[in-house]
């Protein structure tokens, strides 16, 4: 599998059932959530500018496209918590190990700022997406078990990269009412 693949693969409208373990809390949350994957053009002004953020010349992106979520986290029994949000996302593949590359985010994962991760596949087709943060260090895996089913796994660790904060498990399947 290669980035235009997996990307291809990821249009559409996904539901997503997380569980998430939160060490550093021992705490355990469930959400909930509608995951939306669109392609955007490489000219798109989002997209021009994240590459400029980055000093990345835009003829070298491949299958930029936008994740928009809105769910809902039972964090809080008594009330449970609204989580809404989107991210654009640039893949920079590289030219010489077409497996690898960057993928370039103007929010991250495990901090709201804008962030560049480091990715590669695994023989049996895993994406796997290191980034690190000012913070924190996270690690998502995500694999295809069919073309409407995906899963992920993440592990949040501390900055230098010793220690879990948290743990999580997707499952994520592609609604075909569309």
């Amino acid at each position: 599998m290669d980035i235009n693949q997996f990307v291809a693969s990821s249009f559409g409208q996904w539901r997503s059932q997380r569980s998430a373990h939160h060490l550093i809390f021992s705490h355990f949350e469930a959400v909930q959530s509608v995951i939306d994957i669109v392609a955007l053009a490489p000219d798109d002004p989002l997209v021009l500018s994240l590459c400029q953020d980055y000093d990345i010349d835009p003829q070298k992106i491949s299958s930029p496209f936008r994740m928009s979520w809105e769910g809902q986290s039972d964090w809080n029994e008594d009330e449970p918590e609204e989580l809404k949000g989107t991210t654009v996302l640039v893949p920079v593949p590289n030219l010489e190990f077409p497996n690898r590359g960057q993928l370039l985010r103007d929010r991250g994962y495990a901090e709201t700022m804008p962030a560049i991760g480091n990715y590669h596949f695994t023989e049996d087709g895993t994406f796997v997406l290191l980034t690190s943060y000012d913070r924190a260090a996270a690690e998502e895996k995500i694999w295809f078990v069919n073309p409407n089913l995906r899963f992920r796994v993440s592990t949040i660790k501390t900055s230098d990269g010793t220690g879990v904060v948290t743990a999580s498990f997707s499952s994520e399947i592609r609604s075909l009412n569309r």
